[in-house]
């Protein structure tokens, strides 16, 4: 991962993780033991989510960058459906509490998407490939008139 990647990682994911030490603790303190169980599986589980759905959209955009947008709706569809698996096999748990499983995962994933718009509208993105630019010879087109 090269290192702008990990830094966005890393900007996205801290605020991520306080958030969901902070839904654990509340979570803990109004439902109990399993209510803080309950909320870190669900902060858990978004992050988990969310940074795989981050590495493969970054991977796409590299590799296959006509794909990206696609890709991304797929991304989003797919963790969508994982999630509601889980749910469903979860449903009549007695390991954790559903609600401050659910509030854990709504805070993780909100806070989520709120660090990575900040992080993407804070970096620094190239328009143009100045390497790219560089490298190339500078080939005159057209007529020599």
């Amino acid at each position: 991962m090269p290192s702008s990647d990990a830094r966005n990682l890393l900007q996205i994911a801290v605020p991520t993780a306080a958030a969901g030490v902070l839904s654990v603790a509340v979570s803990g303190v109004v439902a109990g033991g399993k209510g803080a169980i309950g909320a870190a599986v669900g902060t858990v589980l978004a992050i988990l989510f969310m940074g795989i759905g981050l590495y493969v959209l970054q991977w796409t955009a590299k590799t296959l960058p006509q794909l990206f947008q696609a890709m991304g709706m797929m991304l989003y569809v797919a963790q969508l459906l994982l999630l509601l698996i889980f749910v469903a096999v979860f449903k009549d748990t007695s390991l954790f509490n559903a609600r401050a499983f659910a509030a854990g995962l709504v805070v993780a994933t909100v806070v989520w998407m709120a660090a990575q718009a900040r992080a993407h509208m804070k970096a620094k993105i190239f328009y143009v490939d100045p390497a790219a630019e560089k490298s190339e010879k500078s080939e005159k087109t057209g007529s020599s008139s």
